[in-house]
């Protein structure tokens, strides 16, 4: 019987390892059709789970009081399990190569409570060759067992994008692939359960590159609108202007510039570059477009002290405040956010930073990042706002309630940086606003 069945029939249990902002949707999914083991090795974050706390937002509280999943710390319990999918964080160490420490680890947890047939699907970003070379020796060591006659690999890349409402985990295009033609079917069935469009490609190798092709290019293309950016504004035109008219031909790509964080499109270009150091491939296009993308925070910063001078605000002393800290809008992730740089570049002119969110796990911020968030209503005294990431909250801000927040209501003028252009230039510089946007 094809491990589908046996899973939707309750004879067997599916587990998924690392319950992040991929893991965890996906397992919530699957445990409405199937019998699921949720595993992560963090026991206070499987502790808020069960007591239905969703900091991710991706799920909802209410989904997890609800779900029929049995979350555990302890991987004894994954020997329950026939299908495992693998969906654990895999960074960059601080001189940006792969960190695949907490991919190996899980390997080693499968391994010793692994049983003959299962499958093991791996969700995690590497570069190519990573599960045929790193992950299967590990799963044979640990078990004891030989790939391909006492167990199967695949590898599916992950595609979601937290805090999209629209291209959800059900209907993007699933790619599937496995160590052979029979386990890349048997693995798309499972998939199938709950996705509505898988696809089988041809290989792992080819499932493992399309994962780094797709983020790599969203890089290239928004390091080429930084850059475009930067020298319009040297010509004091509007990037926003040029944009839209740009985007009226047909085949316009419709990228903008931005802050570039996250655990993805900020990451997976290095795993690409790793690889093809190692091939002697090309990846000067690659290294140079994360070059520019890291810049973005100084320059952020260098243009926010520009404005202040501009504005005759004396710099040293000055109290900014940024809005947003998150690496994207109405999402509260801050994996490697870039907010964070801007602010510690102001305070190198001496500058007075305070970050603000509505959106973000201000207690994983004051954790994680060591910075304590304002709230909203407490924003006062400001001498330049600083707009650095597009909450739908924020788009609500009338002119007044944004000169509310400034020292003195009827001191223009009041200085506004509009980073990812939520605000209309003119409309803004009409009611006395110094506005600048990237």
């Amino acid at each position: 019987m094809p491990i589908a069945e046996k899973l939707l029939s309750g004879k067997e249990k599916l587990a998924v390892l690392g319950l992040g902002y991929v893991g965890l949707p996906l397992a919530v999914a699957f445990a409405k059709k199937v019998p699921v083991i949720g595993f992560d090795l963090d026991a206070a974050k499987i502790q808020r789970y069960r007591e239905g706390n969703d900091p991710t937002n991706e799920v909802g509280d209410e989904a997890l009081r609800n779900t029929a999943m049995r979350f555990t710390a302890e991987e004894e319990v994954l020997q329950e399990a026939l299908f495992f999918i693998v969906a654990v964080p895999t960074p960059v160490d601080k001189n940006d190569l792969p960190d695949l420490s907490a991919i190996e680890g899980a390997c080693g947890s499968i391994g010793r409570n692994l049983r003959k047939g299962a499958i093991v699907m791996f969700e995690s970003t590497v570069y190519p060759g990573a599960t045929e070379d790193i992950c299967i020796p590990i799963l044979e060591k640990a078990s004891g067992f030989t790939c391909g006659v006492d167990f199967f690999v695949g590898y599916s890349p992950e595609r979601v994008n937290p805090g999209d409402k629209i291209h959800r985990l059900e209907n993007i295009i699933k790619l599937v692939s496995g160590m052979d033609r029979a386990t890349a079917l048997e693995a798309a069935a499972v998939y199938e359960i709950i996705m509505t469009a898988v696809k089988v490609v041809g290989s792992i190798k080819v499932a493992e590159a399309a994962k780094l092709a797709e983020n790599t290019q969203r890089d290239v293309n928004i390091a080429f609108m930084n850059e475009l950016s930067m020298t319009l504004s040297r010509m004091d035109i509007s990037t926003k202007d040029v944009i839209d008219a740009m985007n009226t031909k047909w085949n316009a790509l419709g990228f903008h510039p931005g802050l570039v964080g996250g655990h993805c499109i900020s990451v997976d270009p290095y795993y690409l570059i790793y690889k093809a150091e190692q091939v002697k491939g090309a990846s000067q296009l690659v290294q140079s477009s994360r070059k520019i993308n890291n810049g973005m925070s100084h320059y952020a910063a260098d243009m926010i002290i520009r404005q202040l001078i501009k504005g005759g605000k004396l710099v040293k002393g000055a109290k900014v405040y940024i809005m947003g800290i998150t690496y994207k809008a109405n999402c509260p992730d801050t994996r490697n956010t870039m907010v964070p740089g801007i602010a510690d570049r102001l305070r190198e002119y001496g500058v007075e930073v305070r970050l603000s969110d509505p959106v973000a796990d201000k207690e994983g911020v004051a954790g994680d990042l060591g910075i304590d968030l304002v709230e909203s209503e407490d924003i006062d005294n400001a001498d330049c706002l600083v707009f650095a990431v597009a909450h739908r909250g924020f788009y609500n801000l009338s002119a007044a309630a944004l000169r509310a927040m400034y020292r003195s209501q009827n001191q223009e003028p009041y200085i506004l940086i509009d980073l990812p252009g939520m605000f209309g230039k003119e409309e803004m510089e009409e009611r006395g606003f110094l506005y600048w946007s990237m």
